[in-house]
């Protein structure tokens, strides 16, 4: 089995990226291949509402690395998506990327099917604003009729500066306990 992490996070191996890998050891520990895709230094472009998705089964736009990530999506068993908080939501990649992704789904329904994929998504944040964020990512899971897991309190971690979401325990306790959940019901699909 294999877990796909997206990080829309600007910034490479930050806050967002070291709570996503906190998830994924977690799953390691259960044999759960994990794969971590970043946005950093990429600009996802967003959707040019042409609907040629529907002949393609895939973007036809081909300047960033929506393509790759999207069929590394569609073969995982289960999906990590992670953002920062940017004015109480995610971040412009994550969100271009996840619309991109339903309208390329919506399209195609019945030949690119997400139905039953394990699905959680995690937030860093510097104050407030997690749940939106949260919740964006979540209805993506939702409206492909994913199933979506959940940990011991909401999925965020604070922290402001690189490295700052260290320092909180409880964050680091729930993304461990999401990994444990995650991998529950990834085993109990399989089996």
């Amino acid at each position: 089995m294999k877990v796909l992490g997206i990080n829309g996070s600007a910034r490479k191996d930050g806050n967002t990226a070291i709570i996503m890998n906190l998830v994924f050891e977690e799953l390691n520990k259960q044999g759960i291949e994990t794969e971590l895709v970043q946005f950093a230094g990429q600009v996802i472009e967003p959707c040019k509402a042409c609907w040629a998705c529907g002949e393609q089964k895939n973007c036809v736009h081909r300047k960033d690395i929506f393509r790759e990530t999207f069929d590394k999506m569609m073969e995982a068993d289960g999906i990590l998506l992670g953002s920062p908080v940017y004015s109480a939501n995610i971040s412009a990649g994550m969100q271009a990327f996840l619309e991109r992704a339903a309208v390329v789904c919506d399209m195609n329904r019945g030949s690119l099917d997400m139905k039953y994929k394990v699905g959680a998504s995690v937030a860093a944040l510097r104050r407030g604003g997690a749940m939106p964020a949260l919740d964006a990512m979540n209805h993506f899971f939702l409206n492909q009729e994913m199933i979506v897991v959940g940990s011991t309190y909401w999925n965020m971690v604070y922290g402001q500066m690189p490295g700052d979401v260290s320092k909180d325990e409880e964050g680091l306790q729930t993304m461990k306990n999401l990994g444990i959940n995650m991998t529950y019901v990834l085993h109990k699909l399989k089996s």
